[in-house]
């Protein structure tokens, strides 16, 4: 039998944790349930004990850095991670696991996007555009069709968790999982769920600028970490491009009096054309330690499997 994990990370979420816990303890009583707490300053820890979770603690604040520590220390066969604040059904837990038990699936996500669940109730229309904008620039990179990237009710199997190196300390955490499963070619399937808002009294822990800025870095480090050829290839571009606008009034004044007077534009220009040829070249070698890390980490998987499999 399958053992089952059902992970929570928490920061004053004393209002809902006590639900959430006692929600899954009813709909999957044979999983473990594991809350960790993220220096909350409220009654959260003891909330969540009283409903018979497993309370440790991470003591590095930010989601991430949550996720990171909880995936080094559970171990089981299949995780499901759900947010603390009682956005989700514990109902579709068993829809979420199915995938990962019939090997269809790697990582399932919970989509809220889809159906219209996520537009209806959610009241912070920014974090909405953010969500838009981000699974639009992934759709883009991996010429895919997800639909909710950022939704934090996903179901995992081991070797995912356990090959997963986590890299972002706050709510960037969601992002870094489906971007990481695409790059890695693991296998994923989104399930349709509800969605509804936080409850009264409970507050949200995203910031509109703060996380709208982080956001915008995100997408432009994706694009410099997953697809380096394309990245740099169009910094390369816009520099050369920038070196001829600057350099054609000197080319005209060079070809009507064979002088030039404008020397600190001819310098820029030249410059410029240097530096983007420098910058494709970059592109080139960038893009070929990016393909030897994927090759590296696919051995890397098969020796994982290889041991799981002499252990059972």
């Amino acid at each position: 039998m399958d053992k089952i994990a059902v992970l929570i990370p928490c920061y004053n979420e004393e209002k809902t944790i006590g639900k959430v816990v006692k929600d899954f303890k009813k709909k999957l009583p044979e999983a473990d349930i594991y809350v960790y707490n993220n220096n909350s300053k409220d009654d959260t820890e003891q909330k969540a004990k009283e409903a018979g979770a497993v309370v440790r603690d991470e003591y590095r604040q930010g989601k991430g850095n949550v996720v990171r520590k909880m995936f080094m220390d559970i171990e089981a066969d299949i995780y499901i991670m759900v947010d603390g604040d009682d956005t989700y059904p514990a109902e579709y837990a068993h829809k979420l696991i199915e995938p990962i038990k019939n090997g269809i699936a790697d990582m399932v996500t919970g989509d809220r996007i889809s159906q219209g669940f996520y537009k209806k109730e959610n009241k912070r229309h920014f974090h909405e555009w953010g969500n838009n904008l981000v699974r639009k620039t992934i759709n883009s990179l991996f010429k895919t069709k997800l639909k909710d990237i950022m939704t934090g009710y996903r179901a995992f199997n081991k070797t995912f968790v356990k090959n997963m190196p986590v890299m972002s300390e706050d709510f960037e955490i969601e992002t870094e999982m489906t971007l990481h499963a695409l790059d890695k070619k693991f296998k994923i399937k989104e399930i349709s769920v509800p969605y509804r808002d936080r409850a009264n009294g409970s507050i949200s822990k995203l910031h509109t600028i703060k996380d709208g800025i982080k956001v915008c870095k995100k997408i432009v480090s994706m694009y410099k970490d997953y697809k380096p050829l394309k990245f740099f290839t169009i910094v390369a571009i816009i520099v050369f491009i920038i070196g001829m606008l600057v350099g054609i009034p000197v080319f005209i004044e060079f070809a009507k009096t064979k002088y030039i007077t404008k020397v600190p534009s001819a310098i820029l220009a030249t410059g410029c054309v240097l530096l983007s040829v420098i910058i494709g070249q970059c592109a080139v070698i960038l893009d070929t330690v990016s393909k030897q890390h994927k090759e590296q980490y696919q051995l890397h998987l098969l020796k994982y499997k290889q041991i799981e499999n002499l252990k059972n």
